[in-house]
């Protein structure tokens, strides 16, 4: 038995789909990105959200005070077709964080890049991707 079973249907309108997984929320994806988020973005949103993820999960661990998390994607796509994605930057804005708390922000961040986000680590290795991280 699969760990993941995900559905996606067609709307019957241009390239929409709703998409979710068994007994979770579904999302709507379209094709064009008009009325839902275009599936190659959702690639590196969902990269996005796997190491936000584990960030945050992981400094509640250590206790660590963070007043909020933002991440901004950046994504090249290689010109002709497949357009894969062949850089992705990820920048981290990390605010209300005590300066001597920075280090273990910055721990957990390598902890998501190095071990735990699976969506990373689910991408090809010749994708280049890129980390910045900016305490407010």
């Amino acid at each position: 038995m699969a760990d993941v079973t995900a559905h996606i249907r067609w709307t019957g309108e241009g390239l929409q789909f709703v998409a979710g997984v068994d007994g979770k929320p579904h999302i709507v994806l379209d094709g064009d990105g008009v009325t839902g988020v275009a599936p190659a973005a959702t690639l590196i949103l969902a990269l996005g959200a796997c190491t936000a993820a584990d960030v945050v999960d992981i400094t509640g661990k250590m206790r660590v005070g963070l007043g909020a998390l933002d991440v901004a994607i950046e994504g090249d796509r290689a010109p002709e077709p497949p357009r894969r994605y062949t850089r992705i930057l990820l920048r981290y804005r990390a605010t209300g964080v005590a300066p001597e708390e920075r280090d273990k922000i910055r721990r957990a961040l390598d902890l998501s890049h190095e071990k735990y986000c699976s969506v990373l680590h689910s991408l090809r290795e010749d994708v280049e991707i890129g980390t910045e991280l900016e305490f407010v």
